[in-house]
């Protein structure tokens, strides 16, 4: 890919002093209107200049901060920002979904969005996706960094693994940024109907049926652009419903089951555990103890 952003991560992980403060978003209350919020964990760079930022954080309160050059925030899934355009800033957000790792370069002057080759909207120097190779790259960074979020003082871990996604992202930057293709249009159309109809008894047949494709042709999508079956995508997107329910409901296991698509409890265990490591009472449990000991 062109590389005035490669080099700047690489300059960041080439300078001891590249990464500053790392600050932790809140999945554990709604979005307010015009916040930035998806359903995958990303992280929000400051590569020059500053800019206020806010957040919610783990008590529900709303953190206002000035961020400036080598800050970072982490934002989980179901997350939520919202960045405050004053001062000159050049910005980095990087998206980690179970296929894909999304990008997105803005620079602002202090008035307006600049944009440059290879951006696709008017705000975006630069804007694209690259597959993710197999589904547990980074993954266990990710999740390390959703744990540090009860342990945010603890600043030399949380830079470390920040470094370890940002080089993560640049060999993953070694390849061809890809461009919307239809077949890669398509695939994100089925995607956005998966996670929005989670809930609804979903087979591969009932999907490819509904984009008119025949059930090999989707698998062949989820493989070549997901690097993963559908029905290991389905389940991804179940369970992450699942601990969003876990952590906020006094739900019985089975009634999270159903809520989240699976008509089988024994089977959401299984997997659940095969994900997590925990059972789904274990994983309520730990985190109820994590925010007891926050809060107090």
């Amino acid at each position: 890919m062109k590389t005035p952003l490669r080099l700047a991560l690489t300059s960041l992980l080439e300078n001891p002093q590249g990464i500053q403060r790392v600050s932790f978003a809140s999945n554990q209350h709604p979005a307010p209107p015009l916040a930035y919020d998806v359903n995958f964990p990303r992280l929000e760079l400051i590569l020059s200049g500053q800019q206020e930022m806010e957040w919610g954080d783990q008590q529900g309160k709303h953190q206002v901060s000035q961020m400036s050059a080598g800050d970072v925030l982490f934002v989980p899934s179901h997350g939520w920002n919202t960045p405050r355009w004053g001062k000159p800033v050049t910005t980095l957000s990087l998206l980690f979904g179970k296929q894909q790792l999304g990008f997105s370069l803005v620079n602002w002057d202090g008035n307006v969005f600049l944009t440059g080759e290879g951006g696709d909207k008017p705000h975006c120097a630069q804007k694209g996706n690259v597959a993710r190779r197999g589904p547990r790259v980074g993954a266990f960074m990710l999740q390390a960094l959703n744990e540090l979020a009860w342990h945010q003082e603890d600043q030399a871990t949380a830079r470390l693994l920040v470094k370890g996604l940002l080089s993560h992202t640049v060999d993953l930057f070694g390849s061809t940024v890809q461009t919307p293709s239809r077949s890669q249009t398509l695939f994100t159309a089925i995607r956005e109907h998966v996670e929005e109809h989670y809930q609804q008894p979903l087979t591969r047949e009932s999907v490819a049926s509904a984009f008119y494709i025949s059930p090999n042709y989707l698998s062949h999508l989820f493989q070549k652009s997901g690097g993963m079956g559908f029905n290991e995508y389905l389940n991804y997107v179940r369970l992450e419903q699942a601990k969003n329910l876990l952590k906020g409901y006094d739900m019985k296991v089975k009634e999270v089951a159903h809520a989240s698509g699976f008509i089988d409890s024994n089977y959401f265990c299984r997997q659940f555990r095969k994900s997590t490591e925990r059972s789904p009472s274990e994983y309520r449990n730990q985190y109820r103890s994590q925010l007891t000991h926050t809060l107090d």
